[in-house]
This record gives structure tokens, sequence and C-alpha cells, in this order.
């Protein structure tokens, strides 16, 4: 409780520093935010930029989510022509910065494709975070089927299910709901990894098009105070979406309909008991 006290004391302490900084420095004079009541600054600048960027985070998320669940479980295939070549795929694109995967691929696409000029940073900037980001979560898909009990594995081998069945039956359902927390913040990265296309690339998205904007009225401050509240509020969507959706699949795993009395009890068994021996003179023999 004390080290909570003092830290908002010092947040407290920092954020009235930078106000006073601020100020002092004629960056919260009204000239350089009312832009940002006008359209023009919207429908011109931001609104396009965070269009390009919910673009490419989406086709990053699309492509990503099933690449990386592919490789997570080929990691754990009992084949080692398939298990070594996804863990290699894996640990090379995970060790590589993604802003030298959009840059490589930038540069492909340019001498090897024709892609026009236009359309390649956005190109680059998903092949990018797809080979990136499919690689992260192909370890927290395998992560998290590693964490489930082995006696679910061991149970549906004991009923004949084939590894295949155990794995998209049994197990890739019940390691959703832990694996949730981790792809919902790996999705995160995703939304603010689409910048790095706007900063090496020229991609047009929600930064790049706020230096533009920046440049015309003179206010890069509070142009980066903006974007930034943007960023804020579209990441809090998503994992407020992400809580909803787990709690929601908690929930429907936790029941499976309404609760029956006694007597309702007795009547389900009767019939179960009736459908399993017959009713007739095959049934009592």
């Amino acid at each position: 409780m004390l080290f909570s006290v003092l830290f908002f004391v010092l947040l407290a302490l920092l954020l009235w520093w930078v106000w006073q900084t601020m100020d002092d420095k004629g960056q919260l004079k009204w000239s350089l935010w009312e832009p940002f009541t006008t359209s023009e600054a919207w429908t011109t600048y931001l609104l396009p930029g965070l269009a390009d960027t919910l673009k490419a985070a989406a086709l990053s998320m699309v492509i990503a989510l099933p690449l990386g669940a592919i490789l997570g479980i080929a990691r754990m295939s009992d084949h080692r022509w398939v298990r070594i070549p996804a863990g290699a795929v894996v640990e090379f694109f995970r060790a590589i910065p993604v802003l030298l995967l959009m840059l490589f691929a930038n540069e492909f696409y340019v001498r090897s494709t024709g892609i026009p000029s236009d359309e390649r940073p956005l190109y680059a900037v998903v092949t990018g975070l797809v080979l990136y980001n499919a690689s992260v979560l192909a370890e927290i898909v395998r992560a998290g089927i590693l964490s489930l009990p082995k006696g679910q594995s061991e149970a549906a081998m004991a009923i004949g299910l084939r590894k295949s069945q155990t794995m998209s039956s049994i197990l890739l359902p019940q390691a959703v709901t832990a694996m949730l927390p981790a792809i919902v913040s790996q999705l995160v990265v995703i939304v603010k990894d689409t910048a790095l296309g706007g900063v090496m690339l020229g991609f047009t998205e929600l930064l790049n098009t706020r230096s533009t904007l920046a440049a015309n009225y003179a206010n890069v401050i509070p142009s980066f105070i903006v974007v930034a509240v943007i960023f804020i509020v579209l990441n809090f969507i998503l994992t407020s979406f992400a809580s909803w959706l787990e709690g929601r699949l908690r929930r429907s795993k936790r029941s499976t309909g309404a609760v029956l009395g006694a007597d309702k009890v007795d009547d389900v068994n009767a019939a179960e008991v009736g459908d399993t021996y017959g009713t007739g003179a095959e049934g009592r023999i």
C-alpha cells in the first residue's frame, strides 16, 4: 500500500511537471489544438492514416493467427521431418527484428515483383508483421497446449482417438481460453508495429500522416499526443473485447444448461436405462 501511494504521488508530480513544461513552452496554446476540432484535420490526415493502420493490422492478424497455429502444432509433431523444419522457421523469424523483415520484404518486392510503388509499402509491412508475429504466436500456441494436463491426451488415447482428433477436438478448444490473453497482447503489438512501416517505408499509416498534419499546422507535440490517445483507445477496445470473449468462453465451459431437480434427474436416468436395455422381452432377457 505504501509503495502504491508513493508511486501515485510521484506520477502526479511527473504529470504536473509535464503540464508546466508544456505551458512554459507554449504547447498548450489553443491555436495548436484548434485544428483537431475541425473536420479537415481528421478527414484529410488522421482518418485515412487510421484506416491504413487498421487495414495492415487486420490483414496481418488474419494471416498470422492461423499460420502461427499451424507452426505451433507442427512443432509438436511426432514426425521429425515436420517438427524440425517448423522449429527452424519459428526460431529464425522470431530472432529477426520486425523492422528488418519489413525492409527485406520491401527490397524483395522492388526487385522481384511488379507490385505498384504505391501499394508496395503495405505489402512489405504486412509481410514483416506476419513472419514475425506468426513465429511468436506459434510459441504461444505450443505453450498453451503443453500447459494442459497430460490426462487429457491419455483419456483421448484410451477411447481410441487419433492424435489429430485429440488436438482438434480436445486440446485446442481447452487451450484457447488459456492462450487468449497472450494472443491479444501479440495482436496489440501488431497494431503498434504498423508505425514502423510509416517511419522507414513511407507507409501512409497513422503516425506517418501525423507528420504531414504537424508540418501543415505547426503543432508537433499536440499531434503526437492525439495520435497516442488514438492508439490507446484502439488497444483498449481490443483488450476489452478479448476480456469479454475470455469470460464468455469460461462461462460456456462452466455449465451445460439448466439445473435439474431430483425428480427430473430420476426421469432422465430412467429414460437412459430404457434406451440402453430396451423395454420389451429382449430388454428383460
